[in-house]
């Protein structure tokens, strides 16, 4: 199960925005495509395309004007993962079939392959762990073991 370009590089270009879209003083500012793209080594163009679909799904708000360019729609600790990747209508699966789902399966007959739920399940806590992660999260590199410490601190040292 491989997460496409598309994806990778949406929640790249959120996050870049979720740190960078405060000046020095703490103010949110609007941070522009040319800024990211420099950063996050992301074609431009691509980025017009991807911010446009985050526009849309309302995950983003542009800016005109000079100092334009867009800023979070909503704080980085209320965006989650699942959400920017949804977005950019990259659906969360790990299964080959057409349609989360369907009952419809990958075979030539149409019937499901042997593995299709062990897949399907693996999509659903694919989705289910991009749904518990937050931009602010990425940003904070608060994930994965690093965030259970967070939310689980254990003693450090020796029993007595």
């Amino acid at each position: 199960m491989r997460l496409s370009t598309k994806g990778r590089y949406a929640v790249m270009a959120m996050a870049d925005l979720a740190k960078n879209g405060r000046g020095e003083s703490g103010e949110i500012r609007a941070v522009s495509l040319a800024e990211i793209a420099a950063r996050q080594e992301i074609s431009l163009s691509y980025l017009e395309q991807l911010f446009a679909r985050l526009r849309k799904s309302e995950l983003v708000k542009s800016v005109r004007g000079p100092g334009g360019g867009y800023r979070l729609a909503k704080a980085a600790h209320e965006t989650v993962v699942a959400e920017i990747v949804l977005a950019v209508d990259e659906p969360i699966r790990a299964t080959r079939c057409v349609a989360h789902g369907s009952p419809k399966g990958c075979m030539l007959a149409g019937e499901r392959c042997i593995t299709h739920n062990l897949w399907e399940d693996l999509g659903d806590e694919i989705h289910r762990y991009l749904a518990g992660v937050s931009l602010e999260d990425v940003v904070m590199n608060r994930t994965g073991q690093r965030r259970r410490n967070v939310e689980h601190p254990q003693a450090v040292g020796v029993a007595a």
